[in-house]
């Protein structure tokens, strides 16, 4: 993404200081919410998934144009990695919490949605709004902390495209969404048949990647502090440490998303126009990151975002990532098109690549599934619209 750079005299020194006091405002603050442990919790999980997203640049729409500009596949099958170690760990708490998986209960709290042609529209959506806006929601938000002030053009259109969701919600679940299922795997399979098939299709998908990627070879070595504090972490390892994230999260508060809190603030904003729908059918009913009207200043999810963008502050500084740069006005329009195809495209499959594909698929619903298909979809069809006009 283009942009034009601000150009900030940092030295080392300096870099190491504002993150050692970042990480002591961080720790202080999840001890100060110590009274709320949710809370508490979201500071130091969004701190870290901040950090491990800005270290390995797990980011999907990044990681899916590596793939099909130069076939170099580390990225997804970083993503891979994150799949198959959350589903691992999502498959063990799920046998605590529902031993029989064919009772017709659902995990609690579970990103387990309806699969709808709604879902198929909004996840299309999405992905060719991620292509325009040149990067996923949670990446806007890590890349704030590494200074593209860009985001502060695709964020609140974000939440343009959340409130025109809201207009259409109530025709679109009428008719696309009342009586469609929530498809959770193992209910159909099994645990350990539903493992065993998401795994193979995992490992199916890997092969692919191994076999058409063409990635170079690996970078020299470095030392233990160049590995860690400033160089690139291998994908592998960022998906690893996103898979122990997600399923600490959902064990203490609930399943990973970024989403949740934009919905919530474009929801309380709409409540105060008198043509805002007064009631929004079944929305409060469905899985998935949940929007409802504001009534605290403090949420689980506002705070782990707000960690989120200091954890990649944190880690951005000292490896000297953070170059602030503002978009240029011939951007605009992208960012604010790709931000508005984004916020609608969350809105209508409750969630986006963290909350419904990376914390969907973990939790083994057929949603998740679904939109990881129709979602790479729209990113290409977005990608291919980018390539035209560039040529």
């Amino acid at each position: 993404m283009s942009s034009t750079a601000l150009f900030l005299p940092f030295n080392s020194r300096v870099r190491w200081s504002i993150t050692f006091l970042l990480l002591v405002a961080l720790g202080v603050t999840a001890w100060y919410l110590q009274y709320d442990a949710q809370l508490s919790f979201s500071v130091l999980s969004g701190a870290a998934f901040g950090y491990v997203i800005q270290r390995s640049r797990f980011c999907f729409y990044c990681i899916s144009r590596d793939f099909i500009e130069r076939r170099e596949a580390r990225g997804l099958l970083g993503l891979l990695a994150a799949l198959v170690l959350g589903l691992v760990g999502y498959h063990a708490v799920f046998g605590v919490f529902v031993p029989d998986a064919a009772s017709g209960r659902l995990p609690p709290g579970a990103h387990i949605g309806t699969v709808s042609w709604a879902l198929v529209f909004g996840a299309t959506a999405f992905g060719l709004g991620m292509a325009l806006a040149g990067s996923c929601i949670s990446a806007v938000l890590y890349r704030l902390g590494e200074g593209a002030f860009s985001g502060l053009v695709v964020l609140p259109s974000v939440l343009l495209g959340f409130l025109l969701g809201f207009y259409c919600w109530n025709s679109v679940y009428l008719q696309f969404m009342q009586q469609s299922p929530a498809i959770w795997l193992p209910a159909e399979l099994g645990y350990a048949g539903s493992l065993l098939v998401q795994l193979a299709v995992l490992a199916f998908l890997a092969a692919l990647l191994f076999k058409y990627g063409r990635d170079k070879a690996a970078a020299t070595a470095a030392s233990a502090y160049q590995a860690i504090f400033l160089l690139r972490w291998p994908a592998y390892i960022g998906g690893i440490l996103v898979a122990v994230i997600a399923t600490l999260a959902y064990l203490r508060v609930a399943p990973l998303g970024v989403t949740a809190e934009l919905g919530s603030i474009s929801r309380s904003l709409g409540s105060q126009l008198s043509s805002f729908p007064t009631r929004l059918e079944g929305l409060d009913t469905l899985r998935g990151c949940a929007t409802v009207v504001k009534e605290t200043l403090l949420s689980n999810n506002g705070v782990f975002i707000l960690a989120l963008i200091a954890g990649a502050f944190a880690a951005a500084l000292p490896a000297g990532d953070f170059k602030p740069s503002l978009p240029k006005l011939r951007e605009l329009p992208r960012l604010i098109a790709g931000g508005v195809l984004m916020g609608f495209g969350a809105m209508l499959a409750l969630g986006c690549t963290v909350g419904v594909l990376l914390s969907g698929i973990m939790a083994s619903a057929l949603s998740g599934w679904l939109f990881l298909l129709c979602c790479s979809a729209g990113l290409y069809v977005g990608w291919c619209l980018r390539r035209i006009k560039q040529g």
